[in-house]
């Protein structure tokens, strides 16, 4: 029984990663199709919204009762899961995604303020890693070593709000995997309607949508819902250091669908700061899991 349930966490973490290595490809579809990323964001995200009421409807009345930390979560959530659609839809997907797995960097440094968790030299190590990967994949022989156009700024700030739904979901242990999932959904319905009125492309209403529409954001939702739920069930199971290096499987997958979808490679500079990123991220996750077995 417990060899079944460590398989479907595996799976779940792959299946997640998967999942958001991919969803960029239809976001773009939607884009071509003259919707906006914010739009497809309020829809997708208002579908598997929708589904999710149904499907928690005996818990509605609990909602009223939800604690302050909850709404800090949508906030963080929404701006992370907006700004990282709206980055892989106009930007390089792998440089994007690089970008975004600063994360750990950030997470290091919030927990270090916020929560006041020492990681001493090991926490710097992972600084120092994270921070050489980023200035060798963002060099640029005529400018400082920044993110060089909207999207990849997009992705930095992306990753900052995932450190911070981290740190804010570490807070909030008493929440539940259903206000978990609501909370990110609507967190993202609110982010994209407050941003609509600063966006320059026309809002569509839905008599707008072919059936095509439908169906690939439809798919998007569904696909939302099944990672969020999944991910977050094989986290549970699995320790922080595994899940961590499982759900990397997210960068081969955006690598080979970048490669055959958008005809995007990586030059060999972008390969070497990627990898020292990604070893960064592996190395804080180890971290993070060492602290945690002192403290239990």
């Amino acid at each position: 029984m417990r060899s079944k349930q460590h398989h479907l966490a595996v799976f779940g973490l792959l299946f997640g990663a998967a999942a958001w290595g991919v969803i960029w490809y239809p976001y773009r579809l939607m884009q071509e199709a003259g919707i906006s990323g914010v739009a497809s964001s309020l829809y997708t995200y208002s579908i598997a919204a929708l589904l999710g009421m149904l499907l928690f409807a005996r818990h509605w009345r609990r909602l009223r009762d939800l604690p302050q930390s909850a709404y800090w979560l949508a906030l963080a959530a929404g701006w992370t899961n907006l700004t990282y659609v709206l980055a892989v839809i106009d930007g390089e997907v792998m440089r994007v995604m690089l970008l975004f797995y600063l994360s750990p960097l950030w997470t290091l440094i919030l927990a270090h303020f916020w929560l006041k968790e020492r990681s001493g030299w090991k926490g710097l190590v992972v600084i120092v890693i994270s921070l050489i990967g980023a200035w060798i994949m963002l060099w640029q022989p005529d400018a400082l070593p920044a993110p060089r156009n909207q999207a990849e700024w997009l992705a930095l700030s992306s990753g900052i709000g995932f450190a911070l739904t981290n740190v804010i979901t570490r807070r909030s242990t008493h929440l539940s995997l259903r206000t978990k999932s609501m909370a990110v959904w609507f967190g993202v319905i609110a982010v994209a309607a407050a941003t609509i009125p600063f966006t320059s492309a026309p809002f569509p209403t839905p008599e707008v949508f072919t059936l095509a529409n439908w169906l690939i954001m439809g798919l998007i939702a569904l696909l939302l819902m099944a990672a969020t739920f999944l991910v977050q069930y094989g986290i549970t199971q699995i320790p922080v250091t595994r899940a961590s290096v499982i759900f990397l499987f997210e960068l081969v997958v955006a690598a080979v669908a970048s490669y055959y979808w958008a005809n995007e490679a990586m030059s060999l500079r972008e390969w070497l700061g990627g990898s020292l990123i990604v070893i960064a991220a592996i190395y804080a996750a180890r971290v993070e899991d060492s602290q945690h077995a002192h403290a239990g």
